[in-house]
């Protein structure tokens, strides 16, 4: 008899969310490409739920040069008006743009820091910030640290990066570890840094 594992409970509507949940959000991310995949997913997701991204993801990944920001970079009006067509993605015009200016801006910062990395982690101090949650009405939608990290987004150009946007990558990319100390995560995370 296998034992129930207790998860935080925003990811228990289907098996991807809890794949997601399980293995991935609030990992600590250092890897460039990730971090610019979850600049466009999270940005695609605006005014719209988690759940509904990540069901395209893996469209995401195909349309989007697997997360390349040099291919993304690169995408003219006509990739544009392609992708706009393209119904395994979120067709919104501002969004789709949005990603094509955040992989410029996201290249002047490698250029600047050396790596997105290093630039988003120092928001943090280069380690994770450690909530103790107890339930879901604990998260915080925002922290002074993403509303650091938005405003100096904003100023260098990048689109979709509001405070709460900015908060979800924190989350996602491990800048804050925001498992409930009920979920089983919470301590594996932990245990990671």
């Amino acid at each position: 008899m296998s034992i129930k594992k207790e998860r935080c409970p925003w990811c228990l509507g289907f098996d991807q969310y809890i794949q997601y949940h399980d293995e991935e959000w609030g990992v600590p991310v250092h890897d460039d490409r990730k971090h610019f995949e979850f600049l466009i997913l999270e940005g695609a997701q605006a005014g719209l739920s988690w759940a509904t991204v990540l069901k395209k993801r893996e469209n995401y990944r195909k349309l989007f040069a697997d997360f390349d920001p040099k291919k993304v970079a690169e995408f003219d009006q006509t990739k544009i008006e392609e992708l706009l067509q393209d119904a395994g993605i979120i067709r919104n015009k501002l969004k789709v743009n949005g990603a094509v200016i955040n992989a410029q801006k996201f290249i002047e910062v490698q250029q600047e820091f050396g790596s997105f990395d290093q630039y988003i982690w120092s928001f943090v101090n280069h380690k994770p910030i450690i909530n103790e949650l107890q339930t879901m009405n604990d998260v915080p939608a925002t922290s002074p640290e993403s509303d650091a990290l938005s405003k100096d987004l904003k100023k260098r150009g990048f689109k979709f990066v509001g405070s709460t946007i900015m908060y979800a990558h924190m989350q996602a990319c491990g800048l804050v570890n925001d498992h409930l100390q009920s979920c089983f995560r919470y301590k594996e995370v932990m245990e990671s840094y």
